[in-house]
């Protein structure tokens, strides 16, 4: 029997089992994909980090390269790779779990039954692409897509489209697929941007030396929005309507979209850049998530199932706990109070 389990086998639980290596634990990782680098290759492919990769590291294992430049999404699939195969612990590929279930020790499903007295849940936040209930949604006769499809903007050539959502990933989608089709970005307020290189360093830098990115979440609900990181590149594709950005539409009917002034105009592609939901069913029976599937925890600590922790979690207890320089921390600190309760 391994001393935890560990669901997950991308960054978040690749830091959950460091961190338990580093408690003298033995853990067993299952990751459903065929190797343990988590959504990162299913992303778009134009995809760079926010933070340079002095800001982008493991515990253990620093980020290599110009520790200035900011990582593309196929370097940060190769750091996993080699992270995980320097990690001694027992990672399982081509497991996904169906179910876990408590009874004095977990009992983990996943083809084969595996137990142990702790369970990490670190399949993190970005498994369920989140589809709002939009006024004629679901008879749009156009093509709808979530921003966790796409992938480059050639297909897109010559097309009409919306997208719904004005987030990081909202906003870069639309400024990049505007160079090939019609593109507008529909939000219910302003896009909000923060300077992502304040004073000529970048913002990871004034959040590490101000200590602000080690402070605990302060309000209570859902996790705040984090405005666009932008260095005045997007703000200027939107101020020069490429892409352009309209208020929420009222409804969709067929395949127009109906704008709040009462226009109505013909769209052949709907992106949803509408965000993420937590992907934990096989907790369901366990009493560890509410009522909208998010789990009950404290710090990712579980407040209603002993020897239960998360990693990965948005806003799990500071603003980059879901980032490769955040869950390091948020794993040591869930390994600690979990190894305490055995």
């Amino acid at each position: 029997m391994p001393d935890a389990i560990v669901i997950g086998g991308g960054q978040s639980g690749l830091a959950a089992a460091y961190a338990l290596r580093e408690a003298g634990l033995e853990p067993l990782v299952l990751e459903a994909g065929s190797e343990p680098v988590g959504s990162w290759p299913r992303y778009y492919d134009s995809l760079t980090l926010f933070s340079p990769a002095r800001y982008s590291s493991l515990p253990g294992k620093r980020f290599p390269g110009d520790p200035r430049h900011y990582p593309h999404r196929y370097e940060v699939v190769g750091y996993l790779r080699d992270y995980a195969s320097a990690l001694d612990a027992d990672i399982r590929t081509g497991h996904r779990v169906e179910s876990v279930h408590h009874n004095g020790s977990f009992v983990v499903r996943a083809g084969h039954e595996f137990e142990a007295p702790v369970v990490v849940a670190a399949s993190g936040w970005f498994g369920r692409p989140h589809v709002p209930a939009l006024p004629g949604l679901d008879s749009f006769a156009g093509a709808v897509m979530h921003a966790a499809d796409y992938r480059e903007p050639s297909a897109f050539a010559g097309q009409r489209i919306i997208v719904v959502g004005a987030g990081n990933s909202g906003v870069q989608i639309g400024a990049e697929l505007a160079d090939h089709a019609s593109v507008t970005i529909a939000t219910r307020k302003p896009v909000r941007y923060a300077p992502q290189r304040p004073l000529g360093r970048d913002l990871q830098f004034w959040l590490t030396v101000t200590g602000a990115a080690r402070l605990p979440r302060s309000v209570k609900g859902d996790p705040p929005t984090v405005p666009v990181l932008d260095t005045g590149y997007y703000r200027g594709r939107i101020r020069d309507g490429r892409p352009d950005r309209r208020p929420m539409f009222t409804r969709l009917e067929g395949r127009h979209v109906i704008w709040s002034d009462g226009r109505r105009e013909p769209v052949d592609t709907l992106l949803l850049a509408t965000g993420y939901r937590p992907d934990m069913p096989y907790l369901d029976g366990l009493g560890a998530l509410d009522e909208r599937g998010v789990p009950r925890h404290r710090r990712g600590v579980s407040t209603s199932v002993p020897g239960l922790g998360y990693v990965g979690l948005e806003w799990q207890s500071t603003l980059v706990s879901a980032s490769l320089r955040g869950v390091g921390r948020d794993a040591r600190y869930v390994v600690r109070r979990l190894a305490a309760m055995r």
